[in-house]
């Protein structure tokens, strides 16, 4: 199939996300040409992406390749893409946890995986930064996935059939640095990592409230400074190396709920402010106060600009030699189209 005929692309809204889903044998295999045409599908570099797929804000300018998996431990492969919409850069640093929630529903559409019964479990290995594994259980009842029901998710304006996300542990360590306390640009801080990068900072130490709007937040330009200025050298500290072109590590100011929950959270990611949290966010999040002290129990509510986020947290250990078990989480995903997409002609950079 050539880019005139159309290139076969799912659209699907995961978590609080929304992106376009493809089988890796539908891309071409070269990193370079496969970015090349994702862009020009997109419709980067574009701060509106007018001409292609993308909302005009990352998080409806995400890509999900999804493959078979040669290892014995998972059904499929997941590679996320972060397409940025106003620059012609495409990058793997980072995972999505929110468009992971489709994952397993693309894969039993596709036929990777086949429906067994009222649920259907799929094994996922995710590809980026680092490989670690994922378990999503969907609803398949008569051997179709289920889109509709009544599980209401923050972020999302509309119920839908519920997701399970379940993360076992690795060896990988919880804090990076080795510390649960660190200095970044002169901001008290929390590096932590458990699935994505994350720097945990206190609202009243960068003279915030901590629940403004995020328009106001994205709108303060000396916040701004100081917030990248923290992450590039958190970014160094957490082995990451120059975050300048990089979408992790995110930087999540927390403060106290408001709404009963055990945080109240605003995420730059790492420019925009999210308009909720992202899934492994909110987990890296959760971890970081339940090592802290900061959160007793296992189940740790992350409010955010539009609800509150479920996440539960089994640790191990104490301090910076604290260890993720495993945690959970639940999403809900829907198919919004599927079909063929054309890519605008010529190269991403003309």
């Amino acid at each position: 199939m050539t880019e005139s005929d159309g290139i076969p692309c799912m659209q699907m809204r995961g978590g609080s996300s929304k992106g376009a889903y493809f089988l890796a044998s539908d891309l071409p295999a070269d990193p370079a040409e496969r970015d090349d045409l994702l862009l020009r599908i997109m419709g980067s570099p574009d701060e509106r992406q007018i001409d292609g797929l993308g909302g005009g804000h990352p998080l409806t300018s995400k890509v999900a390749v999804v493959s078979p998996s040669p290892s014995p431990d998972a059904d499929v492969d997941y590679l996320f893409l972060q397409i940025v919409p106003d620059r012609p850069i495409v990058t793997d640093a980072q995972t999505c946890g929110n468009l992971l929630a489709g994952v397993g529903p693309f894969a039993i559409e596709r036929g990777l995986v086949a429906p067994a019964g009222e649920t259907t479990t799929v094994r996922i290995r995710i590809m980026n930064p680092t490989e670690s594994l994922a378990e999503a259980t969907v609803r398949t009842p008569a051997d179709k996935v289920r889109y509709d029901g009544d599980t209401v998710m923050a972020g999302t304006p509309f119920p839908a059939a519920p997701i399970d996300l379940a993360f076992p542990g690795g060896d990988a360590p919880l804090f990076p640095t080795g510390t649960l306390v660190n200095f970044f640009a002169g901001v008290e801080a929390t590096a932590v990592d458990a699935g994505m990068p994350v720097v945990v900072v206190r609202a009243a130490d960068l003279g915030i409230d901590g629940d403004e709007p995020p328009e106001r937040l994205e709108a303060d330009d000396a916040l701004r400074a100081k917030v990248e200025a923290l992450r590039l050298a958190a970014g160094e500290a957490m082995g990451l190396g120059d975050v300048r072109d990089k979408t992790v590590p995110k930087v999540s100011i927390v403060s106290a709920p408001r709404q009963g929950g055990t945080v109240t959270t605003r995420t730059f990611i790492p420019h925009r402010v999210h308009a909720a949290i992202g899934v492994l966010g909110a987990v890296s999040v959760a971890a970081a106060l339940r090592a802290r002290g900061e959160a007793a129990e296992r189940l740790v509510r992350v409010e955010h600009p539009s609800g509150f986020f479920d996440a539960y947290v089994d640790l191990e250990g104490t301090g910076p030699q604290t260890r993720l078990v495993r945690s959970s989480v639940v999403r809900t995903a829907r198919k919004l189209s599927d079909g063929l997409v054309w890519p605008r002609s010529g190269k991403a950079t003309e």
